[in-house]
This record gives C-alpha cells, structure tokens and sequence, in this order.
C-alpha cells in the first residue's frame, strides 16, 4: 500500500519546539520510524507551513495512495479550506495529533477540519502515525 504523510505548520520544528509537549523525536525521525514500521509499503512524507500547498498536494493525491494521514499542526482549529480539501478526498483520511488537544488550551480543543476525515487519533505521540496507518490497512483497505 502507498500512503500519503501530510505534516503541517511548525512540525518542521520537532525536537526543537517545546519538547515537553511534542517529545524530542525529529520530523525526520518520526517519517524514519514510520518505515521502519511498515517495510512493504510507500510513504511520500510532506510537511509545509502553508496553507494553500498543503490543500493542492491533498486535492493532487487523488487515487494515488491508500490514504492520507494528516497532522494538521494548528490549522485544525481553524482551516475550513483544509476541511473543504479533506472533505473531497475519495481515499481515507485519519487526523494525527502528536499531543492531546484536549488537555491544552481551551482554542485547540476543537478541529474543524476532523469531521472532514475517517478518524481522529490524538495524544499518541508518534505511535498515532502508526495507529492510523494501521486503521486504514485495517478497515479502509480495499
């Protein structure tokens, strides 16, 4: 199976910012990881802090992969263009939050762009990578 890894705004910063709450693992640690983990599947990794390139790399994904895991990073809680994008994605989708939302501030604990997805998994550090990886080769697998 081949599998999209969409990272947002500031996860270009891990293991640098506020490792108290995101942990001390590296992006490039978390995407090693991630294969390491899964060995007979494709990952093409993607990480950018704009808006509008991460709504056409996943309007581009089309039928290419077999599904998009997505961490959002902060426009979760307010990118209704991500959840438009999201929303036509006709692969499954799971949302990744390294950090539970719902245990910090008051701002994060809603994602508008969630119910544009097949799942959320939230607070499992990189293991929610893993989890969500498995949920779409589990259930959404065709």
């Amino acid at each position: 199976m081949k599998f999209l890894i969409i990272n947002g705004p500031n996860l270009n910063l891990l293991g640098k910012r506020d490792t108290t709450i995101y942990g001390s693992d590296s992006l490039q640690d978390i995407n090693d990881y991630i294969s390491q983990q899964f060995k007979n599947d494709e990952f093409d990794f993607y990480q950018s802090n704009h808006e509008g390139d991460i709504i056409d790399k996943i309007q581009q994904a089309g039928e290419n992969y077999s599904g998009i895991v997505i961490n959002p990073g902060a426009y979760a809680h307010y990118s209704y263009a991500i959840h438009d994008a999201l929303e036509t994605c006709v692969i499954p989708v799971i949302e990744v939050h390294l950090s539970n939302i719902y245990e910090r501030e008051k701002f994060r604990h809603v994602s508008v762009t969630a119910p544009a997805c097949s799942g959320i998994i939230t607070g499992e550090g990189k293991q929610g990578y893993i989890k969500a990886i498995e949920k779409i080769k589990d259930v959404y697998a065709t």
